[in-house]
């Protein structure tokens, strides 16, 4: 439990400390939303340019860690969007960044570091095989689906309708960073040192300058009429996408010890940040999700502590 609270609570007095900055008006609406654009455009784009360019994409690309983790994730995909859009009576746009949230799981702030703490370093490998593709994967069906339901109705041939996708898609700065780390990695490019140590600078602001951002953002939101819709998104982020994990993982594709840890740990994680950038990047269901990171990612201190317990 010490473990976790080490890191988590980190987490909480970054958002905490841009929370009471915004309250007490010492950093403006206008000024929140300038750290949220430059943590969206520019330094999560660098740190995952300079994850996917580091990793050793060929070492741990097990088929069963992979088939584990991304069809319990698209499960989860799938409950959220629909109780959104059936229990909740949600916007499709909405219900589609709500799905988002129960699919997106904080797989490097906490994943990483948790894995870590509770098996050791040589437990991290099938972390990295699932991070290499999480993002890129996740933010390609994520924009996918919200350009789907945006122009849902108006009669667009599928032909149009794809090229809007890509170009949607091809043109997001996370998407543009992760396709160029791929290309660095499997080319096996070295950066020019001072270019390199200035990515290295950037990508280093950006959980720290999202994270404060997302406290300045929640001051402007308010979970009344939307508990139930956050309590559906902590339950599929927290119970429903490991547990789906552990099943198939465990019944399905028997997956070795090193990793059903790996699968089950980045599972049990609550949204990330990520899941309420995405929500801000199209403007909608910003209130739910900004608060579903929040509570989830308390509420985890005690059910990662559970899943933790029932791993071998």
């Amino acid at each position: 439990m010490s473990a976790l609270l080490d890191v988590i609570l980190p987490v909480f007095l970054i958002i905490g400390f841009g929370y009471a900055a915004a309250k007490r008006g010492l950093f403006g609406e206008s000024a929140v939303d300038g750290v949220m654009r430059y943590a969206q455009n520019f330094a999560v784009p660098c740190l995952l340019f300079r994850s996917i360019a580091g990793l050793d994409l060929g070492s741990a690309f097990n088929p069963a860690l992979m088939l584990s983790f991304y069809i319990a994730a698209f499960a989860s995909f799938a409950v959220g969007m629909t109780g959104a859009l059936v229990v909740f009576k949600r916007p499709l746009t909405d219900a589609v960044a709500i799905g988002f949230a129960c699919l997106f799981s904080n797989s490097l702030l906490l994943g990483l570091p948790i894995t870590e703490r509770a098996f050791g370093s040589g437990a991290l490998v099938g972390n990295y095989a699932i991070i290499s593709i999480h993002a890129p994967l996740f933010y390609a069906f994520g924009i996918a689906m919200m350009e789907w339901a945006r122009v849902r109705g108006y009669g667009v041939s599928p032909g149009s309708l794809s090229l809007k996708i890509g170009r949607a898609i091809g043109t997001q700065p996370l998407v543009i960073g992760i396709a160029l780390g791929f290309v660095v990695n499997l080319a096996g490019l070295g950066l020019y040192a001072p270019l390199s140590a200035a990515v290295d600078m950037i990508a280093s602001t950006a959980i720290p300058t999202a994270l404060f951002g997302l406290g300045g953002v929640l001051v402007r939101y308010r979970t009344e009429g939307d508990r139930a819709t956050i309590a559906m998104i902590c339950g599929c982020s927290l119970i429903l996408h490991p547990g789906l994990t552990w099943l198939l993982g465990q019944h399905v594709f028997d997956l070795d010890r090193d990793g059903m840890r790996s699968a089950v740990v980045t599972a049990a994680m609550a949204p990330g940040v990520n899941a309420y950038m995405f929500a801000h990047l199209f403007g909608v269901a910003k209130r739910v999700n900004a608060s579903a990171v929040l509570v989830a990612t308390a509420l985890s201190i005690v059910s990662v502590w559970g899943w933790l317990q029932i791993l071998p």
